[in-house]
């Protein structure tokens, strides 16, 4: 069958399917049997078998679970309240007051969490009747959390980037320490831009709060050293080359336990839906995974991503112009679809021709992971947006023009990352080779 007719049914079957209702990890199994069946004469059953077996006994893969595990049980405990109140005290005092805490709270609870949606739910259920009691602009204390609650999927230990590395066989540790810089620059620019607007809309903000006292700083950072102890240990742990990001995953439970059991979070009811929670999240990706690792060596079997890579070769096009098409045409599905299946639906064939254009793979991993935190905030399938819509009550479309600006800054920072890639290569270039 020839290629073009080809990949238009195959992309004509998958999103009949999704369109169906039929989960996602399925629907990639079907697509990629489609493929096998109408291009290739190989045995199915046989591929099939082998592949997905490879790709659920990855090594690297053992570390997915564990951090997601971490995310549960920090989830239910008192850490996103001792968060708000440990960083009152230190950011009050800025142009923007405490809208800067759902910014430095969502990057300190996403270094423990790995997950965009549950720090935006963790933070949020925190930051938002606070900042609505205190007379902060609801549109701005729902852009900013809506914003920063993409950085679970960057700031390691992030669950999309062990699903980029398992699905691209790419090293997690360097994925890890690539997202530090691209982290540190989001939260500069919503930071700025927080400032920003405060002094140009002096008259929606509310009365100044007075100076912290040195007592409530100290007390202060009584309630963020757990937090920050977890950080050293997991990321700290990975970053000194002291433990694999499996073993930290292991560290992170362990200290994710101990803290909630100090705060008196972990009771046998919690305990248990932790687990559960855990079970179910881990199950839903590995579904997607099988999926996607299937409908990979499928595609190769199809040579649509030879061909495809061919094509783009063949035009000529410099990198940024390919980086501007990839990034429209992420823009784009990500409004249909979540940011885990955008990354294993698309990587078998978009990583061939980014690679034949020279970009790095590890760049590229952060780059794409960019363009999905992206995907969490636009509409109809921002998923970030369902969950503020749960805490805030507002529509989900008010809360999408409330995120605009933010998901603006998203745009450039990945024009910035562009620009100057050492960003998020120089750290893994410096500290995996020393």
């Amino acid at each position: 069958m020839d290629i073009t007719l080809l990949s238009a049914l195959l992309v004509v079957v998958l999103f009949g399917l999704l369109l169906s209702g039929l989960w996602v990890g399925f629907a990639l199994l079907a697509v990629g049997m489609v493929a096998m069946e109408l291009a290739s004469s190989a045995p199915m059953g046989a591929v099939f078998a082998r592949r997905v077996w490879g790709a659920m006994t990855g090594w690297d893969l053992t570390a997915l679970p564990m951090f997601i595990w971490m995310g549960e049980i920090l989830f239910r405990s008192r850490l996103s309240s001792d968060m708000f109140a440990g960083m009152a005290p230190f950011t009050r005092r800025l142009p923007g007051g405490l809208l800067h805490v759902n910014v430095f709270g969502c990057a300190l609870f996403a270094c423990v969490s790995g997950s965009s949606a549950a720090t935006t739910a963790t933070v949020g259920r925190m930051s938002l009747p606070e900042l609505r009691a205190r007379g902060y602009d609801p549109a701005m204390a729902i852009g900013t959390l809506a914003g920063a609650g993409t950085f679970g999927f960057l700031i390691p230990p992030s669950l999309i980037l062990i699903v980029y590395g398992a699905a691209t066989e790419q090293s997690i540790a360097r994925l890890f320490l690539a997202g530090v810089g691209p982290g540190i620059l989001l939260a500069v620019l919503f930071s700025g831009y927080v400032m920003i607007w405060s002094r140009l809309n002096r008259h929606r903000m509310p009365e100044p709060e007075p100076a912290p006292t040195w007592r409530e700083r100290l007390r202060a950072l009584g309630l963020l050293a757990p937090t920050i102890l977890l950080i050293i240990g997991v990321i700290g742990s990975i970053y000194a080359g002291l433990a694999s990001p499996t073993e930290a995953a292991v560290i992170g439970v362990a200290g994710a336990l101990a803290i909630a059991s100090l705060t008196g979070g972990m009771t046998r009811a919690n305990f248990v839906a932790s687990l559960t929670g855990a079970a179910m999240t881990s199950c839903m990706i590995a579904f997607i995974l099988a999926g996607a690792s299937f409908l990979t060596v499928a595609m190769g079997f199809t040579g649509i991503p030879r061909t495809l890579a061919a094509w783009i070769g063949a035009q000529d096009l410099s990198q940024f112009t390919l980086l501007a098409v990839l990034l429209v045409f992420f823009i784009v599905i990500g409004c249909f679809l979540d940011g885990i299946s955008i990354v294993v639906l698309t990587t078998s064939v978009i990583l061939p021709m980014v690679m034949a254009a020279g970009i790095d793979p590890i760049w590229f991993g952060i780059f794409l992971v960019l363009v999905v935190e992206m995907s969490q905030i636009t509409p109809p399938v921002g998923f970030n947006l369902f969950v503020i819509q749960s805490i805030s009550g507002r529509n989900i479309f008010e809360v999408a023009w409330y995120a605009l600006p933010f998901f603006l800054l998203l745009v450039l920072a990945a024009a910035i990352m562009t620009l100057f890639p050492e960003i998020a290569l120089w750290l893994p270039g410096t500290m995996m080779n020393s």
